[in-house]
């Protein structure tokens, strides 16, 4: 991955803490401080992994797994992405969802 697509999956991530941290989440990217594989790319939301795309091209299915493989035990895989222009489309599996309280 070359320079400005990092460059466009950090603001992207910054994107994403922002608008949790708008909506009450003390949220913040979550590889910055650590810098470890395996680290949620945004961290504050309790019990999810989140994983934050910011990509023209849609690879769902893959950001899902990788989500899932670096979860740790009892969080809830969550991919956060979108492609320039449009909103921000949250992925998770429908057993995950009808977890979330009524």
């Amino acid at each position: 991955m070359g320079r400005k697509e990092r460059e466009k999956g950090k603001r992207g991530e910054r994107e994403v803490a922002n608008i949790l941290k708008e909506n009450g989440y003390d949220a913040r990217r979550g590889q910055q401080f650590s810098g470890q594989n395996g680290d949620a790319d945004v961290v504050g939301m309790d019990g999810y992994h989140l994983e934050v795309k910011y990509q023209e091209t849609t690879k769902v299915w893959e950001w899902y797994e990788q989500s899932k493989a670096d979860a740790r035990a009892g969080e809830i895989p969550l991919v956060i992405y979108r492609r320039s222009r449009s909103p921000w489309m949250v992925t998770m599996t429908l057993v995950d969802f009808l977890k979330i309280p009524k």
